[in-house]
């Protein structure tokens, strides 16, 4: 569910949404999910002084606090 809302998020933000790739690693209690997008795009993903990152990483928390869970965001080069 996590990894379906980052991917929604991304492909929204990019210009190459074909590229966008999600993969998620689920523990016990932490759910790391990792977000690849084309190289063109990263800096759209982050945004500027990180605030588009911040702001992901802000929604996946409130939503995995839902869930009871907890969930952390990467964004991979």
């Amino acid at each position: 569910m996590m990894k379906e809302l980052i991917e929604i998020i991304a492909k929204a933000l990019v210009d190459n949404p074909d590229a966008v790739e999600v993969a998620e690693v689920e523990g016990e209690q932490t759910s790391v999910i990792e977000l690849k997008v084309a190289k063109d795009d990263l800096g759209k993903v982050i945004g500027k002084q990180g605030r588009t990152a911040r702001a992901m990483r802000t929604i996946l928390s409130a939503a995995s606090t839902k869930l009871r869970k907890r969930s952390v965001l990467e964004i991979i080069e």
